[in-house]
């Protein structure tokens, strides 16, 4: 994704996509920090009602699941690159609940925390011959949808396979 701003949002106004870029940058800069939507509408400068109807417009993604993908791209790193506990990096990421922040992690990666640190411990890297952008892009967690979506879906899936596979 080379350009920041969706094509939806070409054509409107460039002072409210600068505000709404100051508090992308906040959450950036803050990830592990409570970022509720009157906190990054006052960081904008405009109502609640229309930050997040324009975030989402602007960055494809509503303002929680973009705090969320933050999160989780942050506790990868750290997981991968320290020896930091896993309550520690659920803690210093934002987490509140390390039940939370596994349930989430797994929901989204497909594999637990500590599967994850195991997997990438055992596999060679050769990370420095690549610009960390394009590592943090690639690892980017794909949150189109919501996690209770994917839940849903996927239990969904689980039924439906069930009821394949009886004989009738």
């Amino acid at each position: 994704m080379a350009d920041t701003v969706s094509r939806s949002t070409r054509g409107r106004d460039p002072a409210l996509l600068r505000r709404l870029l100051r508090a992308k940058d906040r959450m950036d800069a803050a990830s592990h920090e409570d970022w509720p939507v009157p906190r990054l509408a006052s960081v904008s400068g405009v109502s609640e009602a229309h930050f997040a109807r324009s975030f989402k417009d602007a960055f494809g993604v509503p303002p929680h699941r973009y705090l969320l993908t933050r999160r989780l791209e942050r506790a990868t790193a750290l997981l991968r690159d320290t020896e930091l506990s896993i309550t520690e990096i659920a803690f210093e990421t934002g987490w509140n609940s390390l039940g939370t922040f596994g349930r989430t992690f797994r929901d989204v990666t497909g594999e637990s925390p500590g599967a994850l640190r195991a997997r990438e411990k055992a596999a060679p890297h050769q990370r420095d011959r690549v610009p960390g952008c394009f590592l943090s892009a690639a690892h980017r967690p794909d949150l189109t949808i919501a996690v209770s979506e994917k839940r849903r879906q996927e239990a969904e899936d689980r039924v439906a396979g069930f009821h394949e596979t009886e004989v009738p």
